[in-house]
């Protein structure tokens, strides 16, 4: 954002032992993230340091904004600017010190994460944060927003901007050229069709149900599949295990982590998800660049993604989306039957990917949201609206927290 006229200092975390750490996408944007090591998922002693170092960097830094994300992060960071807004003399007077702040949920831990006592903890957390230090909270899809501001009250709705995600879509150009070298590389045959889950192997992923519909397609269908895991986590024992158990040590490959997902998703016939509770998935928007076909399970903004209902039969247990199948959370069954209907209409796979790929060029480039932050940052500093920043895409104060189009 330095074309826009934004110093930025990044701050991050670590990730626990056997999670992905994505440190390199920084480092491939020459970016030097100032790294605090206390500040991790899990809540701890080590947090209240972590507040304190934040304090102190504020202090030094004397940001205009604070733009936190996910929710360890956020809490953490805004924990940290209600100290540094209020804790100067000139409050005595009414005049805290002038830096406006701003949260972007991209999921939520409001349910299926934890246990009901620390899920309500989590939640008067987010409240009060939102009521006390935040400016505005960003949120990445229109029915993420009704779940968190109408569902959980977090927030007013002239609070809530929002700005769906965007990536470098470039280096999905030409994918056709690379799916035969990813599918010989797990000598997977010409005819054979491959599905894949892409995701951090923890609870919330659920890739329990992949691997029961994986086991039911095997006993009901003919066809020549084999499924793929991309992805690591502490829960990968216990994931491999399941495979023994369900007889599916021939079917499944485990790929562990992969930092090429534009080799990877070309290679695929079928993206499968199924998550208990989503933000916007990435994967679901990377699998549909490249043109590939999703089964998921319609949790949180993923219903964006798959667009429209175009068919819902009553004696099946899947609707067909513009973009997509959907399927109730924990149906196996139901998402075995939805990768077997899409096994078995080529034409149906060609259609939603085709129009998956339209779908996310248009909405989800990394320019785009570029634009859409720089006109946010712009509107809450009382600043000129940089030239290319995307005024126009619902983030005037007259509609803002709608995004309609």
């Amino acid at each position: 954002m330095q074309q826009d006229g934004y110093e930025t200092v990044l701050v991050s975390g670590v990730v626990p032992p056997g999670e992905d750490d994505m440190a390199y996408v920084a480092a491939q944007a020459n970016l030097s993230p100032l790294i605090i090591p206390e500040m991790s998922r899990e809540i701890s002693l080590r947090d209240a340091i972590t507040v304190w170092k934040l304090f102190r960097l504020l202090l030094r830094e004397k940001p205009d904004l604070v733009h936190t994300h996910t929710a360890k992060a956020g809490s953490v960071g805004r924990a940290a600017g209600f100290m540094y807004r209020w804790l100067t003399p000139a409050t005595l007077i009414g005049r805290p010190r002038p830096c406006r702040f701003v949260h972007t949920y991209h999921g939520h831990v409001f349910h299926s994460y934890y246990r009901p006592a620390k899920t309500r903890f989590f939640l008067t957390v987010e409240r009060l944060l939102a009521r006390l230090v935040t400016d505005r909270i960003v949120v990445i899809t229109e029915q993420q927003r009704q779940e968190i501001n109408e569902t959980f009250r977090v927030g007013t709705p002239q609070q809530f901007a929002v700005i769906p995600l965007g990536i470098d879509l470039t280096v999905y150009d030409h994918w056709q050229n690379r799916r035969a070298a990813f599918r010989h590389e797990l000598n997977v045959a010409f005819d054979e069709i491959l599905i894949g889950i892409v995701g951090r192997l923890t609870e919330i992923k659920n890739h329990r149900m992949f691997l029961k519909a994986a086991a039911v397609f095997k006993k009901n269908q003919q066809a020549r599949v084999r499924f793929v895991v991309i992805g690591d986590g502490h829960l990968r024992s216990k994931i491999e295990e399941e495979v023994d158990v369900l007889g599916l040590r021939d079917d499944v490959c485990f790929l562990g982590s992969r930092q090429d997902p534009e080799n990877f998703y070309p290679a695929l016939d079928v993206l499968a998800l199924t998550s208990l509770n989503e933000g916007t998935p990435l994967s679901v928007i990377e699998a549909m660049a490249n043109a590939r076909p999703v089964a998921a399970t319609a949790v949180g903004g993923v219903v964006d993604l798959l667009g429209a209902t175009l068919s819902q039969d009553p004696g099946r247990p899947f609707a067909i989306h513009e973009r997509g199948i959907s399927v109730s959370s924990g149906d196996a069954e139901g998402l075995s039957q939805a990768l077997a209907f899409l096994i078995a209409n080529e034409a149906l796979r060609g259609e939603l990917g085709d129009r998956g790929r339209a779908f996310v060029l248009q909405n989800y480039d990394k320019q785009r949201l570029i634009a859409d932050i720089s006109a946010l940052y712009a509107q809450l500093l009382n600043t000129p609206v940089p030239a290319n920043a995307a005024i126009d895409r619902n983030l005037s104060p007259s509609i803002f927290g709608r995004r309609q189009g």
